[in-house]
């Protein structure tokens, strides 16, 4: 799946290159209000970030024209910057993805 986000962003450079997004990044916009934000192009391969792909090719499909969109909150995209960021994050040992709300209740249960 990032490979085809990934030849999707490709495919947009050739028509237009936004000059403050450097090298090794990608722009995102995140919202109904469509805010702007430039992060590195690594991140789309953690899991979290695909989670969020996942629910953009839900909302948009990979028809979808135009910058790369995500369907989440900015508060809720900024805390995933935020973790993505550490380099424990990185170790899938130390999270867990939880999918259904009735798991985040379980959760805080135990």
């Amino acid at each position: 799946m990032v490979g085809r986000w990934r030849k999707k962003a490709a495919e947009s450079r050739r028509t237009s290159v936004p000059v403050d997004v450097p090298s090794g990044h990608v722009a995102i916009y995140v919202g109904s209000g469509r805010r702007r934000f430039v992060v590195r192009a690594e991140y789309l391969n953690h899991p979290l970030f695909v989670k969020l792909l996942d629910q953009a090719k839900e909302e948009y499909g990979f028809s979808h024209h135009g910058p790369l969109a995500l369907p989440c909150d900015e508060p809720v995209f900024e805390e995933t910057l935020r973790f993505v960021s550490l380099p424990e994050s990185w170790n899938p040992v130390q999270f867990v993805i939880l999918d259904t709300p009735q798991d985040t209740a379980m959760s805080s249960i135990s």
